[in-house]
């Protein structure tokens, strides 16, 4: 019985039969292709005979081994390998059939290779997540056939489940470039500090260059010579995130939602602050509450971020911004960055909630972000050819002027904003926090 499950009867044989069956038909006709369809008849019976044995002759098989990673990024590509291994005496072909998570929704997919004796294949492949949480990879089969007519399956790597967090691979490459000063090749811009938000450091001699209002005129007179006040950038300021998980929220783009993109950021920006040497925490919101870690830089802090980021369930509800502020008006004592990860599409929703902006604003620095709508935009700059189509464009242009009035009226109340498409996010908002530390707004 398990014989007969593991052998698999492949196309080639069913046109092998129709072709014997054509030259046996017109045998009929021609009374000298009654020999050669007879001899091919019996060729193929021993074609087929041998093709089982050395299929299932001794030991031989082909062992398959997943080669993946621990954990998958979300949103990102992320690359796969299964390595196959042939004990067969001869070269053999192989389909590799993987199980794969239904969230991916891959179909008919299937890797073919041709393995020699003793031959460690790599397959490679890449795949991209679009939601997190855990991916359950079934088990792998191989198919493996040599004259063409029958395949043996071998089923090797047990069932797996990866967990999909928060892109950590886009936070490895803004490490990477932070730690090497290379932002500018991922395009966040050189900002020339122009603050004054500094701590003293030490007090030293003068140098020609030095700032005149920086001269310690007190230790000039004890010493008799020229001392300034040397001053270091002031550090381990609190730096927070505010996600919104209302429904706003859920919009897609490229399969991943506003959310999905936030949470990004989240990460990455985090990881930023904690390698400028600031204290980094999040929180998230709608109807209450949830998920808040204090900013701090500890060294486990990264991965208590990536765990909260992970972890977060929606129900995409009507966001709360009052309660949002009480939260922060207890917890948040210190003055700190807040940035803040919603989309305003009108300026009613705007203004239902700007009494709340503007109260937190006044105890720290909220930045708050808006998401461009590509999809609108791109649908407004089309010439419509159809009355429909005139219509359609002219109510995009009117949400994306609406837009630019949100962004207008955030700027009026002081409350600085980063208006970006979705997959900018993670760029635009590491540039903002560099631009308010050069500029000593904190």
């Amino acid at each position: 019985m398990k014989f007969i499950r593991s052998l698999y009867i492949r196309n080639n044989f069913f046109y092998a039969l129709l072709l014997l069956a054509t030259i046996f038909l017109l045998s009929f006709f021609i009374q000298a292709l009654f020999l050669v369809a007879t001899i091919l008849f019996w060729l193929f019976i021993a074609v087929c005979l041998w093709d089982i044995v050395f299929l299932y002759a001794g030991k031989s098989k082909v062992m398959i081994r997943r080669n993946y990673p621990e954990k998958l990024s979300n949103g990102d590509e992320n690359e796969l390998k299964l390595e196959l291994i042939s004990n067969y005496p001869r070269k053999v072909g192989a389909r590799v059939l993987e199980e794969f998570p239904v969230e991916l929704q891959f179909r008919e997919t299937d890797f073919s290779v041709m393995l020699k004796s003793r031959e460690v294949k790599t397959i490679t492949y890449v795949i991209r997540p679009t939601t997190r949480g855990t991916y359950q990879f079934g088990r792998c089969h191989v198919l493996v056939h040599h004259f063409g007519f029958f395949e043996r399956k071998f089923t090797g790597a047990d069932p797996l489940d990866i967990a999909c967090y928060p892109s950590f691979i886009q936070m490895r490459k803004y490490q990477l470039l932070a730690t090497t000063d290379r932002l500018v090749e991922m395009g966040i811009k050189r900002i020339r500090k122009v603050g004054a938000t500094l701590e003293f450091d030490h007090i030293r001699e003068y140098v020609r260059g030095d700032e005149y209002r920086h001269l310690n005129w007190k230790a000039t007179a004890k010493h008799k010579k020229l001392l300034v006040n040397q001053y270091q950038e002031e550090k381990s300021q609190p730096i927070y995130a505010l996600i919104d998980t209302g429904r706003v929220m859920r919009m897609p783009f490229r399969g991943l939602t506003l959310l999905d993109y936030a949470i990004n950021s989240t990460l990455v920006l985090a990881n930023a602050a904690i390698l400028k040497q600031d204290r980094a925490g999040m929180l998230t919101f709608s109807k209450t509450v949830s998920n808040h870690v204090t900013a701090e830089k500890r060294n486990n802090q990264m991965r208590l971020i990536s765990d909260k980021l992970y972890g977060i369930q929606t129900d995409f509800e009507e966001s709360e911004f009052g309660g949002l502020y009480a939260f922060c008006n207890k917890h948040v004592n210190k003055r700190s960055l807040l940035m803040l990860y919603t989309n305003f599409e009108t300026l009613d929703a705007l203004s239902r909630q700007m009494p709340y902006l503007r109260m937190l604003s006044k105890r720290h620095i909220v930045v708050a972000v808006v998401f461009k709508n590509t999809e609108l935009i791109d649908m407004a700059k089309e010439r419509g050819k159809r009355v429909i189509d005139v219509y359609n464009q002219i109510i995009a242009q009117k949400f994306v002027y609406e837009k630019h009035l949100v962004i207008q009226e955030l700027n009026r109340q002081g409350i600085q904003t980063i208006y970006t498409a979705p997959e900018h996010l993670t760029v635009n908002a590491i540039n903002k926090y560099l631009e308010i530390k050069a500029r000593g707004l904190l």
